[in-house]
């Protein structure tokens, strides 16, 4: 079984060594490529107030946020949901760094001592997309995924909309997944493959009429290239 986590924070402000906290927490997961809707979601109380600008970015005020557990209240089950999981971060150097943070202020190992590793969707587009822009936004608009209720930035709707630009971004890897099913009966159960030597495929010839038009086009072609039609080239060959 593959487990994947999508995961994304909003934070109060850009510098977890500065002080900045995770406010909220969005995990979705994928099993074998699948959603599963075992979702994890939560608000933190970060202890500090927002700066100005991550206000505007993720509209969820201080006041907001006051009751909300702390980190350290929440840590172990976070930790349980992420045991073992490869995460799928967008970015991930800043989610990362804050987690790392955050698992070091209750002296917790850092995030990789519990995960199986990351993905880092941002590098992947780089390369699939080189000179473009990468941003989430950017991606859902190129691959067709619809980010239409995404008016501020919210981490559960982020690892959502992540999620589907990871399925489509990885799409060709689909095509591993169904062979891997189809091994992987009771025993180990192969298909078995089609001999394709064993059928017998009926040839149909042109016409008169048909080789007398195409003969036409390609007497047109002749004109047109000065004698240079790569068809009759290709047939004496």
């Amino acid at each position: 079984m593959s487990r994947q986590i999508v995961l994304d924070t909003e934070t109060t402000g850009l510098s977890a060594e500065g002080g900045d906290r995770i406010i909220e927490l969005g995990c979705v997961e994928l099993v074998n490529r699948k959603l599963t809707g075992n979702n994890l979601h939560l608000y933190l109380n970060p202890e500090r107030d927002s700066h100005e600008d991550a206000l505007k970015v993720h509209g969820i005020s201080n006041e907001f946020l006051r009751d909300k557990p702390k980190f350290a209240e929440r840590v172990q089950d976070i930790l349980q949901y992420l045991q073992g999981a490869e995460l799928i971060i967008h970015n991930a150097s800043f989610d990362v760094g804050f987690l790392d943070k955050e698992l070091e202020l209750v002296g917790l190992a850092p995030l990789s001592a519990h995960v199986g590793g990351v993905i880092d969707t941002l590098a992947m587009a780089k390369e699939m997309f080189p000179g473009k822009r990468n941003s989430l936004d950017s991606l859902c608009d190129r691959l067709g995924v619809d980010n239409s209720s995404r008016t501020l930035h919210g981490a559960l709707l982020d690892a959502e909309l992540l999620a589907d630009v990871y399925i489509n971004m990885t799409r060709g890897q689909d095509a591993l997944l169904i062979m891997d099913e189809a091994t992987a009966g009771a025993g180990g159960t192969t298909v078995a493959a089609v001999d394709l030597s064993r059928i017998a495929l009926t040839v149909l010839t042109a016409s008169a009429q048909e080789l007398a038009e195409h003969e036409e086009v390609l007497v047109q072609i002749d004109k047109s290239s000065g004698g240079k039609t790569i068809w009759r080239t290709l047939s004496e060959a």
